[in-house]
């Protein structure tokens, strides 16, 4: 297989992060003395900070969400990180696929700064040609199918070379809008129904070896 630009989201596809996010959330609400209104559970994974602490707790005041979102940075920046575990054979998949030449990438809905911290945990950073969150940008981007916009361009990537592994069924569509192909990962947080057929499916990480692994010489 010629190689391709090779772009993965992060929670729900390369790491189990929801334990750390989750009890993060539970310690915030805590301290600020408000219960949730959605169960603290794997759906809530995914969006932006501030739009799910806006789920959690039915909160649309700017000044009260802007305070809950610097308690979870200040949980998370300093431990909550360290918690987030990799999916079985991810970290071997990953070698395995940048060795066949394809050039890794990360686009992810976390924080840049964060973001960085589990990679360097890991031990990830040289995986990984570029590593993208919609904070990284200024003016932050307000969703991924932007992102992936900006990606493209700003790698200099070709959209049929392009794949977008990711968890939830947003991310096939950020992944259509822009053209590139997309790869849904069944073992992480997301659903996928009433999908377009064009999508690919995987139930475990190994499975990108076989997709992608060989290089055509």
């Amino acid at each position: 297989m010629p190689c391709k630009q090779l772009i993965f989201d992060l929670d729900g596809t390369l790491i189990d992060s929801a334990p750390s996010i989750l009890a993060c959330f539970g310690k915030v609400l805590h301290d600020a003395g408000v219960p949730p209104r959605v169960p603290l559970g794997e759906q809530l994974i995914g969006p932006p900070l501030a739009q799910t602490l806006q789920t959690l707790t039915g909160i649309r005041d700017d000044t009260a969400i802007a305070a809950m979102t610097e308690s979870f940075k200040k949980y998370y920046d300093t431990e909550g990180y360290r918690d987030s575990l990799p999916y079985a054979g991810v970290a071997e998949v990953l070698a395995e696929l940048k060795a066949a030449g394809h050039a890794l990438s990360l686009a992810t809905n976390k924080r840049i700064l964060p973001t960085r911290l589990i990679l360097a945990h890991l031990g990830w950073q040289s995986l990984f040609a570029s590593v993208w969150a919609l904070d990284g940008f200024q003016p932050r981007l307000a969703d991924k199918t932007a992102m992936l916009r900006e990606i493209l361009l700003l790698n200099g990537a070709v959209p049929a070379q392009t794949v977008y592994i990711g968890d939830k069924a947003e991310d096939g569509w950020a992944a259509q809008a822009n053209e590139i192909q997309f790869v849904a990962a069944h073992w992480g947080y997301g659903e996928f129904v009433d999908t377009p057929a064009h999508w690919r499916h995987l139930d475990t990480p190994s499975g990108l070896s076989g997709m992608f692994g060989r290089r055509e010489d």
